[in-house]
């Protein structure tokens, strides 16, 4: 193993420990439904038989797994801390404080919001406070008025078409950007008269003077900066710098390199905490906890993103917020940055394996966490490709790349993450030996003409691949000691 891994380095006293808490629980699951304790076992058996390569996925450790079932989940606390509008709060209030506290000192944020049930809900709660702040609270002033419920029909129907009008950039999703930055089809997209900035067609890469271009003729109240499928690293000073000459509030959206932010493998200019006025991420990926969110933000903007409940969302999950508190706590951790820092590098490991086997990739490779390959090269749409390496073992997800010429539902390309199996402990050489399987099934699979779903994958080959990915697999085994 070439990383230090939560997961899997605690020792055999932890994981004979997690073995005997999850066979218990799953002999109760039995007493009810045994057919989800069933499908709970073959997922994990599953997981330990695939290369799990989807850029947005990890595995979570134990600890913070076994946080979620717990009875925090029973309970309803409105509000926030300190302030519910449920009685018998106490001990959510020592939860989320723990999960702000962890947020603030991993991130380096003034504030820290651990509500979110997912990223869009992060999303849309940092999407509403910025109105708040730019629009509502300014608004309100201009009025005469404390809060919405003291103005007239005629007042409040004034300021709520202001709020329905504002601007935002964002980037477009087949350059790498999220659906949930702008994308018409996203409630983003109705929220705002929206307009999407692209990267250079050439090189790939973010036109800064181009974007900066595009904002001043624009002036969007809100700048959306972040990716889901960027394989380069940002300047966020640069996108402040835009951002503040044209009057917007600059958002990120961190949700997949937020593992490398708080592993300190972006710094300086590319760290986003200290550049944005707000900040969003999930807290799975590559920060590898529970399936959750964060907002962080400036005092400007903390407390209207202190109201995402009830502006947004309904009641908080508690038992994930505790989690979240547990894997932040996890992140703070010394052996964290080591992983940050195996994901990285093993990223770039991928990428230049598929380069040295004719592999075309979207900017060139990668100085991140994820690796964009354009399957066309191969004869096939990113759904073939997908699903021809899922036949051998190899779970991946397709991706659009710029200008796609076959949409976003059958794709051009597929996306490559290394945060779940750096987790595992996969190194540099491992990851040169999963783009050669790679390659291999790729290179085998024939594209049906009939369709850009259909395809045929050569006699033996899948068989081939799963058989080399078991022994990369055995080598790395998922949660070791744990037996169910």
């Amino acid at each position: 193993m070439t990383a230090d891994s939560t997961v899997s380095t605690q020792g055999a006293d932890y994981a004979a420990t997690a073995s005997t808490a999850y066979q218990n629980i799953l002999q109760v699951i039995e007493t009810v439904e045994p057919r989800i304790a069933a499908a709970t076992r073959k997922e994990l058996a599953d997981q330990r038989e695939s290369l799990k390569l989807i850029a947005s996925e990890n595995y979570a450790s134990p600890a913070v797994l076994l946080t979620m079932g717990t009875w925090f989940s029973d309970k309803y606390a409105e509000g926030t801390v300190g302030h519910r509008f449920y009685a018998a709060c106490q001990n959510v209030d020592t939860v989320e404080a723990l999960a702000a506290e962890h947020a603030r000192e991993l991130f380096g944020a003034p504030y820290a919001y651990a509500q979110p049930h997912s990223g869009i809900d992060a999303n849309l709660v940092a999407y509403w406070a910025i109105l708040a702040t730019r629009v509502e609270t300014p608004g309100l002033a201009e009025l005469g008025a404390k809060h919405v419920n003291d103005l007239s029909e005629a007042d409040w129907e004034k300021l709520r078409a202001k709020l329905g009008n504002q601007r935002l950039m964002g980037m477009s999703l087949d350059t790498g950007g999220h659906l949930t930055h702008g994308f018409r089809p996203n409630i983003s997209g109705k929220m705002f008269h929206q307009r999407s900035y692209g990267t250079d067609p050439v090189t790939g890469l973010i036109d800064y003077d181009a974007l900066a271009a595009a904002a001043r003729e624009f002036k969007p109240l809100v700048l959306v900066a972040g990716y889901s499928a960027y394989p380069r690293r940002v300047n966020f000073a640069k996108m402040r710098e835009i951002a503040d000459e044209v009057g917007a509030t600059l958002m990120v959206d961190m949700a997949h390199f937020a593992g490398l932010v708080a592993g300190k493998v972006f710094t300086g200019d590319e760290d986003p905490v200290p550049h944005a006025h707000v900040t969003t991420t999930t807290t799975h990926k590559s920060l590898r906890g529970p399936r959750g969110g964060l907002v962080l933000a400036t005092e400007e903007y903390a407390p209207a993103v202190d109201k995402g409940c009830p502006m947004v969302l309904g009641g908080p999950l508690s038992h994930v917020m505790a989690a979240k508190a547990v894997a932040l706590a996890e992140a703070r951790r010394p052996e964290f940055r080591s992983y940050a820092q195996a994901v990285a590098d093993n990223a770039k490991s991928l990428a230049d394996g598929f380069l040295s086997r004719g592999g075309n990739l979207v900017t060139g490779g990668t100085d991140n966490h994820l690796v964009l390959l354009d399957v066309t090269s191969f004869g096939l749409t990113g759904r073939q490709a997908e699903s021809a390496l899922l036949d051998a073992g190899i779970v991946t997800n397709r991706n659009a790349v710029p200008a796609d010429a076959n949409g976003a539902w059958y794709t051009s390309g597929i996306r490559f993450g290394t945060p779940a199996l750096t987790t595992r402990g996969f190194g540099a050489d491992d990851f040169d030996r999963v783009a050669e399987l790679v390659v291999e099934v790729l290179s085998n699979t024939t594209a049906d003409g009939s369709s850009k779903a259909k395809y045929t994958v050569a006699d033996g080959v899948a068989d081939r691949v799963r058989a080399a990915s078991g022994e990369l697999l055995d080598a790395n085994p998922l949660y070791p000691g744990l037996v169910l």
